[in-house]
């Protein structure tokens, strides 16, 4: 819970001066022995904490859920199975799994979503990590527009929706083969571009790091590069980004 809607419930009367005094001199995380949520991260960061769920034990991952739902109202986990899906849904039934981005998810209704985020990719088969980026910035509160498939093989796709991609307060580029995208991006835009590298291709891409590369090399100014598929950072600074266009 922030600050600002702990005071809002003192002011109308649905918690007392004691329940919130409570609240804020509690210890910042919850000790469940084998994690420590850190249930004032939103406090700080104005971002409550996200779920890793690849390679959670079963039963740490159902509490965690648990626990962050009661704190927030709301969950967020990434690199989530279908099997996991299943086990959450036992306790929360509402509980949402896109199999595309793998990101499960149970998300507060009528939330207020501000800015324009422009999420890109050069192929349909990097469309997974750009979902995790777009999903990921619309958890946090962002607007997102996504602009799939128009890689500098054929860059009149591109093209075509660049009034859309300039009118934005931040785009992410998700790309792999060799990740020329970003560079394109980065020469047609005067806001910050997010490149995302992808393990999509050939041999010598090297699982992304051939795109890894060419996006850490680029001539092209005001380009921030991520980790390979790393669709969830990309979207977590894009939504910062944002933010501070919207403020502007």
């Amino acid at each position: 819970m922030e600050v600002r809607e702990i005071l809002k419930q003192v002011k109308t009367g649905e918690m007392s001066v004691k329940e919130a005094e409570q609240y804020l001199r509690r210890e910042p995380f919850e000790e469940m022995g084998y994690a420590k949520l850190d249930v004032h991260r939103k406090l700080r960061s104005g971002f409550a904490e996200v779920v890793f769920c690849s390679g959670k034990a079963d039963e740490h991952l159902l509490h965690i859920y648990q626990k962050l739902y009661e704190e927030e109202g709301e969950v967020f986990g990434t690199r989530a199975s279908k099997e996991q899906y299943e086990l959450i849904r036992t306790v929360l039934p509402q509980i949402e799994y896109d199999a595309i981005s793998r990101i499960l998810k149970l998300e507060k209704k009528g939330k207020k979503r501000v800015g324009k985020i422009a999420v890109c990719t050069a192929g349909t088969a990097d469309i997974p990590v750009a979902e995790e980026a777009a999903q990921t910035a619309e958890y946090f509160g962002s607007n997102v527009e996504r602009i799939y498939d128009v890689g500098v093989s054929g860059i009149h796709r591109l093209m075509s929706r660049l009034d859309i991609i300039q009118s934005a307060n931040c785009v992410v580029a998700v790309a792999g083969m060799e990740g020329a995208l970003a560079s394109v991006l980065g020469g047609l835009v005067d806001k910050p571009v997010i490149a995302v590298p992808t393990s999509v291709g050939y041999g010598a891409n090297l699982n992304g790091l051939s795109a890894l590369l060419t996006m850490i090399n680029s001539c092209a100014n005001g380009i921030a590069v991520v980790n390979i598929d790393n669709g969830y950072g990309a979207g977590y600074i894009a939504t910062q980004i944002n933010r501070l266009g919207v403020k502007r």
